[in-house]
């Protein structure tokens, strides 16, 4: 029998598409796919990367949440060297990219978006747990 759900995407509210955009695109190298312009602006975009794919729309500052956004969310990609990412973000600009470590038995690259969403890159290794990358 055929799976009948084919993909989660992720949609996330961003205060700024621009700062999103710097971040997922030109810092992260996700392509945009897919987009919605509204009276002249971009308020939604689908962005691929691989086989993996997030939305981001754009709040209106009338409905801007209150609450601070990206709160407990996160996005983990599961990918073939997640060391080659963050060598990769870091020649892109990122400032927000940790140095990589080992958990569960992958390495972990993590940053965070310009709304405070979490992103992480796994990938696995047989590098002993707690390992945290160093380039020497």
């Amino acid at each position: 029998m055929d799976a009948n759900v084919q993909q989660c995407v992720p949609l996330l509210g961003v205060a700024s598409m621009e700062a999103s955009l710097r971040f997922y695109v030109d810092g992260l190298g996700f392509e945009m796919t897919n987009r919605w312009i509204d009276e002249g602006t971009l308020r939604w975009c689908w962005l691929q990367l691989g086989g993996a794919a997030v939305m981001l729309q754009e709040y209106r500052p009338e409905r801007m949440p209150e609450e601070k956004l990206g709160v407990g969310v996160s996005l983990n990609f599961t990918c073939q060297d997640a060391l080659a990412i963050y060598h990769e973000v870091g020649s892109r600009g990122i400032t927000t990219v940790q140095k990589p470590f080992v958990g569960n038995h992958m390495w972990v690259v993590h940053l965070s978006d310009p709304d405070g969403y979490q992103v992480f890159f796994e990938s696995p290794t047989d590098v002993p747990e707690e390992t945290v990358y160093s380039e020497s």
